[in-house]
């Protein structure tokens, strides 16, 4: 079981780490024995988590649980053990990219849409574009994530013979974080980590937030101008500060 001192929002771990606490955990589970999982929940999957048994378990018995969200920093001040800061998965991507390359060690890539007509999915084209930043990185493989049940074997044969250190899964929640937790003892990748859109931005099919947005805790308002259509998904923040303030007052976690 995970040794890191967690806190619970919502009755929901998550690690009280910031990026360099987080890049040494990281570090030891890619030689530790096995697959370790990595979720990246922010406050729309912590609130998922409380109505998903399965997701709330997965969560629970990850190796590493960054806070990816500027909610989750907020609901850990009510709760009275403050985050220092958020980990965005994106940015923690980064940082283990740059530890891959720097130790000769390789990613695959999973997700997003496949390529249509003979143009490239979005996995391709997101690989070609850390490739340009990442010169050294080995990219073992890719694979876009419009895959059914019965395919997943196939899948993971392929991940396997590809020889991957480290494998990239980016099929939303809670698709990425089921279906690394399913595998992962078949898995022979070192780590495994659920980011949701990442491979997107990366291709540069949609864009982050500016720096403003960041800093200042708008990513989400960002993109609700983009992607209007996502206003549902955008109503659980205020619902997840709501269950927060309640379960602190009810005197729960």
């Amino acid at each position: 079981m995970p040794s890191n001192r967690r806190i619970k929002i919502l009755n929901i771990p998550v690690d009280m780490v910031e990026y360099p606490a987080a890049m040494e955990i990281f570090r030891k589970l890619m030689s530790s024995a096995g697959c370790s999982q990595i979720v990246t929940p922010n406050s729309e999957i912590i609130v998922n988590a409380t109505k998903d048994k399965e997701l709330k378990e997965i969560i629970e018995q990850a190796d590493l649980v960054i806070p990816d969200g500027i909610g989750l920093v907020y609901a850990s001040r009510i709760m009275g053990m403050p985050l220092s800061e958020r980990v965005t998965g994106i940015d923690f991507l980064s940082s283990i990219l740059e530890y891959l390359e720097e130790t000769g060690q390789s990613v695959f890539f999973l997700g997003s849409k496949p390529g249509d007509g003979g143009a490239p999915g979005i996995a391709e084209l997101a690989a070609e574009k850390i490739k340009e930043k990442y010169t050294n990185l080995k990219i073992a493989g890719v694979h876009h994530g419009y895959f059914k049940e019965a395919d997943e074997q196939e899948l993971i044969s392929k991940i396997n013979a590809s020889g991957a250190d480290f494998l990239c899964a980016a099929l939303g929640s809670p698709k990425q974080e089921k279906f690394v937790f399913t595998h992962r003892n078949q898995l022979n990748v070192k780590a495994a980590i659920g980011v949701g859109g990442s491979l997107d931005v990366w291709a540069g099919t949609l864009k982050r937030a500016p720096e403003f947005y960041r800093n200042h805790g708008l990513e989400w308002l960002y993109r609700f101008i983009q992607q209007p259509s996502r206003y549902k998904r955008m109503a659980a923040l205020p619902l997840f500060m709501i269950k927060v303030l309640l379960s602190k007052l009810k005197g729960g976690k």
